[in-house]
Parts: C-alpha cells; sequence; structure tokens
C-alpha cells in the first residue's frame, strides 16, 4: 500500500469507533528521517492516535536500515508526536528476527536506542520464545508490545504478563484464523460433499446483534 492509500483506510477506521485508533504504518513509507516525521504528522491529520514504525527497509540485500539511521528515524517520529496538540503513541518496531538478522544483542540495543529517542512502546515481532521475551523486558523500561501470530512462537497472555510484557497485538492471525475456516467449510463441501461446518457455525442473528445491523 501507498501512504496515501493506508490513511485513507485509517481515516475510514476513524470515522466508525469511538474508540482511539493506532495504525501499523510499516517504515514510515520512507527511508529519511523527513519523510518520517512527516508521516506521523499525516497520520495526526488523519485521527490517529498511535502508529508503529519499523526499521526494515524493504529491501532483501539489506533488510533493516543501519542503527544511527534508524535511530534518527525514530527520533524525528518522537518530535513531531511530542509537538501534537493530543497525545500520540509512538510504538518503534526492531525487526531482527523478521528479517533474517536474529541477534538478541542488536534487538536489545535498537530498542534501548528507541527508547532513548522517544518512542513510547517498544517491539521486536519474532522473539523464538519466553525467555527471550523475558530477557528484552528486563532490558527496556518502557512497555513493551509482543505480536502474537506466529506458528509455535505465540505464548499466553499469563506467561507473556508473567515475563514483563505490558501489550500484545494479534498481526494478521485472525484474517488468518477466518480465512481457516472459510477454507475448511469449503473443502468440506467440494471433498466431501458434507455441511458439518454448519454446526459450528455463528447464528446470523449473533452475528447481526455484534455488527449492530
Amino acid at each position: 500500500m501507498t501512504r496515501d492509500e493506508a490513511l485513507a483506510h485509517a481515516r475510514l477506521i476513524v470515522g466508525a469507533t469511538d474508540l482511539p485508533v493506532s495504525a501499523d504504518l510499516e517504515n514510515g513509507f520512507g527511508d529519511t528521517p523527513e519523510s518520517v516525521a512527516e508521516t506521523i504528522w499525516l497520520a495526526a491529520e488523519v485521527g490517529l492516535v498511535g502508529c508503529t514504525i519499523e526499521d526494515s527497509t524493504g529491501i532483501s540485500e539489506h533488510p533493516l536500515y543501519d542503527f544511527h539511521v534508524a535511530v534518527e528515524r525514530i527520533a524525528a517520529a518522537a518530535q513531531v508526536a511530542r509537538g501534537l496538540p493530543f497525545s500520540f503513541v509512538l510504538t518503534a518496531r526492531a525487526h531482527n528476527f523478521v528479517c533474517a538478522n536474529p541477534s538478541l544483542a542488536d534487538t536489545i540495543k535498537r530498542l534501548r536506542a528507541f527508547e532513548d529517542a522517544g518512542a513510547d512502546v517498544l517491539f521486536a515481532p519474532g522473539l523464538p520464545d519466553l525467555a527471550a521475551v523475558r530477557t528484552v523486558c528486563k532490558a527496556v523500561s518502557k512497555p513493551f508490545n509482543f505480536m502474537a501470530g506466529i506458528k509455535g512462537k505465540s505464548f499466553s497472555v499469563a506467561d507473556l504478563a508473567a515475563a514483563g510484557v505490558r501489550r500484545i497485538s494479534l498481526a494478521t492471525s485472525l484474517y488468518r484464523a477466518a480465512m481457516t475456516g472459510f477454507l475448511d467449510a469449503a473443502r468440506e463441501v467440494a471433498v466431501r460433499g458434507e455441511f458439518g461446518f454448519l454446526d459450528r457455525c455463528v447464528a446470523t442473528a449473533e452475528l447481526n446483534e455484534l455488527m449492530r445491523i
């Protein structure tokens, strides 16, 4: 998605709820600190009160921004966020473990620097186990966000809380769960000619009530 598309989508969601809305704004839709700062400003204009900015470049040959550049990008975002007339929660993401650079030491180094640069929440998706989660949480003082949604690397709320996690996000996991149910039902009909999935379905009336139709 382009920045304009992402922000247009965010504006629709903001307009549909009274709840505060935060958005995944990827790498800020630009490489320079200036472009990230502009993205934060535009995000606030559409009504967002928080976002995540990651340190991944999207380039396979060089997947992570160099350390100092990554920190400067978060510092620029934080400067704009602090100048807004309302509270804006900036989450900084260190992508070592999803960019084939699984260095826990570098992840912690980046998160600490992001904290010093002004990030409100810290995030390192793809940590391999609870021990790593615990180590990261002990290494930083700002709230740490854990992303549930990776097979074999998603843990219970109780275990994450005990490890020091303060916030949990779900990434695409609920969407994938819904699509799994759809595919299972479609295959049951197409392959076996049966409709057992209907016994597990939520009733239309309940869905309508949830959607407030």
